[in-house]
C-alpha cells in the first residue's frame, strides 16, 4: 500500500468462506479473498503476488460500482449484492477463530465484480512495480496465473470464478515473465517470517473449513511440524475430542509458551467444551500477550460473561470497549456487550449497545426499536442519548434508501 503511494490503514480484508479460487476489490480500499485462494494457494509469494495485482486494480481506480450506478454504495450493500448477507462478514461469531469470514455459497453475481483485459494488465503492472519496489520477487503472481493458465481452454461453468472476473490472455503472462527477466529481486526469497505465517494461515483454515478426516489424512500423525500439529489440533476439536486437542495444543504450547494464538485457540476448545472458567484463563493469557487484538479481548470478555458472576461481568466490559475502539462494526462485540449491561441491569446502556448491533447486521426496524427504547432511559443530553439519537436517524435513512 506504501509502495502504491495509499494509506495502509485504509485498507481493509475481507475473508469470504467459499472454497473457489478467488479474490478481488470492491466499494473501496477493500479486498476481499475467498479462503479457498488461501487454502489452494503453494506458497507465501503467491498471496503476495494476488495481493500487489488487487492493490494495483485500488491504485488504478478499476474499482467496480455494483449497486447499479450508486455512488454511496458501501460495503454493506456490496456484501449484499455478491452474498445474500452482510451480517456475516460484519459479525457473528465463525469457526476460523480470530478471523473474520463470510459464506459465499458460491457467489452468484461474479459477472459483476469483472475487470477489463485491459484493466488486468494495468494492475499487473502496477502490482509488478509495487514487488520492485519492496524487494519481492513476483515469480508468485507468475505461479498463479500459469495455474489458471489453462483455464481459457474450459467452459464458463468449469472455470475458477478468478478467470471469470479476472480475464486472463496470454499477455498477462507475457507481461509477467518478461519483468522477472529484467527484476533484480526475481530469485528473492520470501522471508521466513512469511512463510511461517503461510503455513499456519493454511492449517488454520484448514482445520476450520475441512470435515476433520480429511484434515488427519492431509495432515498425518507422522508429520510432526508445528502446522501440522496445529491443524490436527483443530480436527480434533471439532470431532469433537476435546481431550486429544488439548493435549496436541499443550504440546505446541510448552515448544513455543509466547505464541498468543496457541492460547486462543486452547481458549477455544475449553469454552466449546464447556470449560468455560479454564478457557477465561486461556484467553486471559492470549490477551496478556497480545493486548491490541480486539478479537482476543472479545473471547476473554464472552468467557468472563457465561460465568454469570457480576464481578466478572463487570471485568467484561472494559475489554469490550477497548475491542470496539478498535473494530467498531464488530456487531458480535455490541452483542456481548448489550449482554454484559443487561445482566448488570443497566438497561439503558444495554439497549444502545443492542441497536449498535442491530444496524451494523441492517435489522434497522430493531435498530430504531432499542435506540429510542435505550433513550427513555438514558440521560437526555448524554453523549449515550446523543448516540441513540444518531442511530434512529441512521437507521431510518438506511431504510428510505432500501
Amino acid at each position: 500500500m506504501r509502495a502504491a503511494n495509499l494509506d495502509p490503514a485504509s485498507l481493509r480484508i475481507f475473508l469470504i468462506e467459499d472454497p473457489e479460487l478467488n479474490a478481488f476489490v470492491a466499494g473501496g480500499p477493500n479486498i476481499f479473498i475467498h479462503t479457498g485462494l488461501l487454502m489452494q494457494s503453494k506458497n507465501a509469494l503467491q498471496v503476495i503476488g494476488v495481493l500487489s495485482h488487487e492493490i494495483g486494480h485500488i491504485a488504478g481506480g478499476h474499482l467496480i460500482k455494483i449497486i447499479g450506478e450508486s455512488k454511496d454504495a458501501g460495503v454493506t450493500s456490496i456484501l449484499g449484492a455478491i452474498a445474500g448477507g452482510a451480517v456475516a462478514v460484519l459479525g457473528g461469531r465463525p469457526d476460523v477463530g480470530s478471523a473474520i469470514a463470510l459464506g459465499g455459497q458460491h457467489l452468484a453475481t461474479r459477472e459483476l465484480l469483472s475487470f477489463s483485459r485491459q484493466q488486468e494488465t494495468i494492475a499487473d503492472r502496477l502490482g509488478l512495480q509495487y514487488l520492485e519496489r519492496t524487494g519481492q520477487s513476483a515469480k508468485g503472481i507468475l505461479e498463479f496465473l500459469e495455474i489458471l493458465g489453462d483455464q481459457d481452454l474450459l467452459s464458463h461453468a468449469q472455470q475458477d470464478p478468478y478467470v471469470r472476473t479476472h480475464p486472463l490472455g496470454r499477455e498477462r503472462l507475457d507481461t509477467v515473465r518478461h519483468q522477472l527477466e529484467r527484476s533484480r529481486f526475481a530469485d528473492a526469497p520470501v522471508s521466513r517470517e512469511f512463510e511461517i505465517q503461510h503455513t499456519r494461515m493454511r492449517a488454520k483454515l484448514i482445520g476450520f473449513l475441512q470435515r476433520p478426516a480429511l484434515t488427519l489424512r492431509q495432515f498425518p500423525a507422522s508429520d510432526r511440524s508445528f502446522s501440522a500439529r496445529y491443524a490436527r489440533a483443530i480436527a480434533y476439536h471439532k470431532m469433537p475430542n476435546p481431550e486429544r486437542a488439548l493435549t496436541t495444543v499443550d504440546e505446541l504450547i510448552r515448544e513455543n509458551p509466547k505464541d498468543v494464538y496457541l492460547y486462543d485457540v486452547k481458549g477455544q476448545v475449553l469454552f466449546e467444551s464447556g470449560r468455560v472458567a479454564e478457557a477465561m484463563v486461556s484467553y486471559g493469557q492470549a490477551v496478556n500477550l497480545k493486548p491490541d487484538a480486539p478479537l482476543l479481548r472479545v473471547d476473554l470478555a464472552r468467557s468472563l460473561i457465561e460465568q454469570q458472576n457480576d464481578n466478572l461481568t463487570r471485568q467484561a466490559i472494559p475489554h469490550l470497549q477497548a475491542a470496539l475502539d478498535e473494530e467498531p462494526r464488530n456487531s458480535f462485540a455490541w452483542r456481548q456487550l448489550g449482554i454484559a449491561y443487561g445482566r448488570l441491569n443497566q438497561l439503558g446502556e444495554s439497549s444502545l449497545a443492542l441497536a449498535e448491533e442491530a444496524v451494523i447486521r441492517g435489522r434497522n426496524q430493531d435498530a430504531i426499536r432499542l435506540a429510542e427504547r435505550a433513550q427513555k432511559m438514558l440521560k437526555s443530553g448524554s453523549p449515550d442519548w446523543i448516540r441513540a439519537e444518531d442511530i434512529v436517524n441512521q437507521a431510518k435513512n438506511l431504510q428510505d434508501k432500501r
